[in-house]
């Protein structure tokens, strides 16, 4: 109960006249009332009184009604794809109980924006990628106009605070891997017009441009040492644009050959420190502090396999990324992002939306200040996204960057080359050559 517990009253006859104790216990447990019977000495129980409020709760709700908490990665969207086809008219997102996320958790979590992820496989590269992912950003669309009570769809940070203020879910989107625009800035640019704010560069796939993380295991081998010459044009162009560069998936040359060149910060959506738990999919020390001298945000991934390199994992070792990126990087690059509905495995505490107030606690017990919760929760975003749109303007006179990818780096059997000019006389070329040697076979076996 709001302002401390109280005494529970108990209804005896007069001549059991009793005195209650009670002791000093620590934050979030009960009072002890022991109840002392003058008729009977031998008659001592013991009651459970109100359940004093742990006051780092209460003042993380407190920060949580003044600020958006801003989580830069969910993917309610891909089980949305999975378990219903995208037919939200089957789905009750007040009821649906098969997913981390829902609206009762939503509210209960106090999530004031999302960048739902526009996700689908890399088995979707040179075939239906691009489909499939304005298929995810429709479904983001639509379920915002299905619950407007709840989200507000939002493409700026001002329209993340209208939402907040507004006591709504402010809703983005973020497209997660470089093979959903197949290669084509056209493509990038035609999903920023949809609302895309942020293009994970890739996912545990290369890209005809771009190494991702799996490489840094040794387990794929590196296509383009980091970026291609597009990739780079890329990160013009998303630069232009005013759309988010994701870091997360990528390969350690790529975050740093990004870091050298974009003149806008970068983030990395749902990604957690290495040197807590020595995954490729982490970020190392020396990119945290690059992230702090170019002004990004790290949003801390919830998934037990990045938080402690196990399958196990408590809400206490989520905090250990958040307290050794502020020691490495300072408070000011951190995040949330969860990447709720993307994963199979949470920590005990942070199962579904509903508990990350429980981790905003977590912090303030270990000593950070409203201020560095404050940033963490929603202000590094809000900093990073306005710069991304300020280096939009001042870059609102260059030219869209319209030179495509060469042919011969994205040629597959599910690709046309028209508008190559070449690429036609090198099929012709290659049609012909087969022509000639099947020709020869023949003449050699008659």
């Amino acid at each position: 109960m709001k302002g401390g517990s109280r005494l529970m009253t108990l209804q005896l006859p007069h001549r059991h006249r009793w005195r209650c104790v009670r002791r000093k216990r620590p934050a979030g447990s009960h009072h002890l009332c022991l109840h002392l019977l003058r008729s009977n000495p031998l008659w001592v129980s013991s009651c459970v009184i109100t359940l004093a409020e742990d006051p780092h709760m209460t003042r993380a709700l407190k920060l949580m009604s003044e600020t958006p908490l801003i989580d830069g990665h969910n993917d309610l969207p891909w089980q949305l794809r999975k378990q219903f086809n995208n037919e939200l008219n089957k789905v009750d997102l007040n009821t649906l109980n098969t997913t981390h996320t829902n609206i009762p958790k939503i509210k209960e979590g106090r999530l004031g924006a999302q960048f739902w992820s526009a996700y689908v496989p890399c088995e979707s590269q040179y075939k239906d990628a691009v489909r499939q992912t304005l298929e995810q950003i429709d479904v983001v669309h639509r379920m915002c106009q299905k619950y407007p009570e709840t989200f507000m769809f939002a493409t700026s940070s001002q329209e993340i605070m209208n939402a907040f203020s507004m006591k709504k879910t402010a809703s983005l989107i973020g497209v997660e891997g470089g093979h959903s625009i197949d290669s084509s800035l056209g493509t990038l640019r035609v999903m920023y017009q949809l609302g895309v704010r942020y293009l994970t560069l890739t996912h545990s796939c290369n890209t005809p441009w771009a190494d991702n993380w799996l490489v840094d295991t040794g387990s794929e081998p590196s296509q383009h040492n980091g970026l291609s010459p597009f990739g780079k044009q890329l990160i013009v162009e998303m630069n232009r644009l005013g759309m988010l560069i994701d870091l997360a998936h990528v390969t350690v040359a790529v975050m740093n050959q990004v870091l050298d060149m974009s003149k806008a910060p970068v983030i990395f959506s749902h990604s957690s420190a290495y040197k807590v738990c020595p995954h490729k999919r982490n970020v190392p020390d020396d990119i945290l502090k690059r992230v702090n001298q170019t002004g990004g945000i790290v949003m801390v991934n919830f998934y037990n396999d990045y938080v402690t390199c196990n399958k196990l994992a408590k809400l206490s070792d989520v905090a250990d990324h958040f307290d050794h990126i502020k020691k490495v990087a300072g408070a000011g690059i951190i995040g949330f992002g969860g990447d709720y509905d993307g994963v199979t495995r949470l920590p005990e505490g942070l199962e579904d939306v509903s508990k990350v107030p429980k981790l905003v606690a977590e912090l303030l017990r270990r000593g950070w200040t409203d201020d560095e919760v404050k940033a963490a929760l929603g202000n590094n975003l809000l900093r990073v996204l306005t710069a991304v749109e300020k280096v939009r303007d001042s870059l609102s006179g260059t030219n869209p960057d319209d030179v495509p990818i060469p042919y011969e780096e994205v040629k597959n059997p599910c690709r046309t080359s028209y508008g190559y000019p070449n690429a036609g006389a090198i099929q012709s070329l290659s049609a012909l050559a087969l022509l000639l040697t099947l020709a020869l076979q023949a003449l050699v076996t008659a």
